[in-house]
């Protein structure tokens, strides 16, 4: 597996295309876009390593930074709105600090171009002068690495940055988060800092834990390079190196508190941390659809379930990607939730652009089941070494038997709820941030997390250990009937859990009957039982009914049953006045 690091998610058309040449002609024929923004392509043999790195690196990609112990890819909202300074300024700085954190080493090109540096975008004089400072010990000037030193960090180091009220990054799973402050006049004052977030664990180890990111204050824009530098030389020097399951630095924060970790900070940093600014609350965005850029051009953003970037039957999305890009040159964000945003779309365009994903059975965000659109899982089996249990080759049939719970036990196809899917609890689709979390936990087996909250700021808690894939029905049918009963008007899933409570959601279940529950339709539970019958319609009438149904957010079981009634009883009036 090769994984590619793109600040903020974005791919040039024509670094797209090679990563589309390299798949055909060296993977599996597939790309993945990855929780974190980036690309990866499977399958690819040692012995052709060299000539796909190199031809990443000649399109102006790379893959320095997307793996090892130092920092990650810089994570930032996907949207390319061109009338929103505070969404461009979140972009131009995860650039900027991805410059700022990247090794400084020339082995990388030693590796894999034989030593030839290839062209590539100098860091801005801000970046380059930051490297430059060294403050209060975060720089080491003897070192090759002047931020990393000889030993890089304790464990892997993850960023992002985003703008008040937009959470599609997870904010609150990462190591550092910053959020853009704009002044009245929508200019660049500084940032709010979150750190301390982190969702590796690993089961039946009671020391490992989910992390969300901890408030620690407002910098400066002047300052951020700075800050930066010093939160990364505090978790450089004090992140535990002798136990890796202990080494992330949400571990520091909580053995430490915040008010430890942030005077440390300080001290690197050379003054005072200021007090956070007000924010709004942070909601999900996708940006699924097409939009207003705001230069008047367009941008779309297109749903690929699970990350595969395929053609499989007619499900021909990798061609149509290629199609696109090659006639139109479009650039393209990989959003956090692995789909894509293609922009900078004349709106001339955008009907042949459509017809090309509709030819090619790509559906929009409107027919998209919402438990399909809000779903994430992570590769796992066969392709990652750490899986125990399936996930993104299995999640497509798990929705499909969730969604015709939810019809048996009478939700609405309006109501769904986050779910997402990993195959171990290293837990890369993020699912202690989900409404409904599966983490592999034995093969076919899962351990099942409730009660995050819709838009990821609450994270959620284990509710059963090794839930049987077999067993789905079983144990969710009474969640979702108990769920029913008891909501509160408009309230989520996840929230109703976190409300309700484990121990009485635990009781329910206990105690549920589904023969005997008058939750269920009553045609589904005859169906249960030897005498039951079958009335069949006509396919006119069927799609009638289907249609009224879904009108009224109903089960068809429901608006036979009541139509059925009104009928019986209009014909009993009749037998009583004759």
């Amino acid at each position: 597996m090769l994984r590619t690091r793109n600040p903020g998610g974005y791919i040039s058309p024509e670094l797209y295309l090679v990563l589309d040449r390299l798949s055909e002609a060296y993977g599996n024929h597939t790309l993945r876009t990855t929780t974190r923004q980036g690309f990866q392509i499977h399958g690819i043999l040692k012995q052709n390593l060299k000539t796909v790195m190199a031809s990443i690196i000649r399109a102006m990609g790379s893959t320095l930074g997307a793996c090892g112990d130092l920092n990650r890819n810089v994570m930032a909202p996907p949207a390319p709105y061109k009338n929103r300074p505070d969404y461009a300024y979140a972009n131009e700085y995860a650039h900027a600090i991805a410059d700022l954190l990247t090794p400084r080493t020339g082995a990388y090109y030693e590796i894999w171009l034989d030593g030839e540096k290839a062209i590539t975008a100098e860091p801005s004089p801000e970046v380059q002068a930051a490297l430059q400072r060294n403050g209060h010990g975060t720089i080491m000037h003897d070192s090759e690495e002047p931020i990393y030193g000889t030993h890089y960090m304790p464990r892997k180091f993850k960023c992002c940055i985003t703008v008040p009220g937009d959470n599609s990054v997870d904010l609150f799973s990462q190591d550092v988060g910053l959020v853009v402050i704009l002044d009245e006049q929508q200019q660049l004052q500084g940032f709010n800092v979150f750190a301390g977030g982190g969702l590796g664990r690993t089961h039946n180890k009671e020391e490992t834990f989910t992390r969300l990111a901890d408030p620690i204050g407002y910098v400066d824009k002047a300052d951020v390079f700075d800050l930066m530098k010093a939160i990364v030389a505090t978790q450089r020097d004090y992140g535990d190196r002798v136990n890796r399951r202990h080494a992330r630095m949400k571990y520091l924060l909580e053995d430490w508190g915040v008010e430890k970790f942030r005077t440390t900070v300080e001290g690197y940093f050379g003054k005072p941390i200021q007090p956070m600014q007000p924010l709004p609350e942070f909601k999900y965005e996708d940006f699924l659809g097409w939009h207003e850029q705001g230069d008047g051009k367009l941008f779309l953003g297109v749903s690929i379930e699970n990350g595969r970037v395929k053609d499989e039957g007619t499900f021909q999305l990798k061609t149509a990607l290629r199609q696109i890009t090659q006639h139109y040159a479009l650039p393209m964000h990989i959003t956090p939730h692995h789909n894509l945003v293609l922009s900078e779309i004349d709106p001339g365009d955008r009907d042949a652009i459509q017809a090309i994903l509709d030819q090619a059975g790509i559906k929009p965000e409107t027919e998209i089941d919402p438990l399909v659109r809000y779903s994430m899982a992570c590769p796992a089996l066969p392709t990652c070494g750490l899986a125990i249990a399936e996930s993104e080759r299995v999640l497509p049939s798990i929705l499909d038997r969730i969604r015709d719970l939810l019809t048996k036990v009478g939700l609405p196809e309006k109501d769904y709820f986050t779910t997402r899917m990993t195959g171990c609890p290293n837990g890369c689709a993020r699912p202690y941030l989900a409404e409904l979390g599966f983490v592999g936990q034995s093969p076919n087996a899962y351990q099942l997390w409730l009660g995050a909250d819709p838009h990821q700021t609450r994270l959620a808690r284990p509710y059963l250990d090794n839930l049987a894939a077999d067993d789905l029905e079983k144990v969710l049918e009474p969640l979702f009937v108990c769920f029913k009963r008891h909501r509160h008007d408009g309230e989520s899933f996840g929230d109703f859990c976190d409300r309700y409570g484990f121990e009485e959601l635990r009781s329910f279940a206990a105690t549920y009957d589904p023969l005997a529950s008058t939750s269920l339709n009553p045609l589904k539970r005859l169906s249960r039982n030897a005498s039951s019958h079958r009335i069949g319609v006509r396919n006119e009438m069927y799609d009638r009914l289907k249609a009224a149904a879904t009108a009224k957010g109903l089960p068809m079981t429901e608006v036979v049953n009541d139509a059925l009634e009104s009928y019986l009883q209009a014909l009993e009036g009749q037998s009583v006045d004759n």
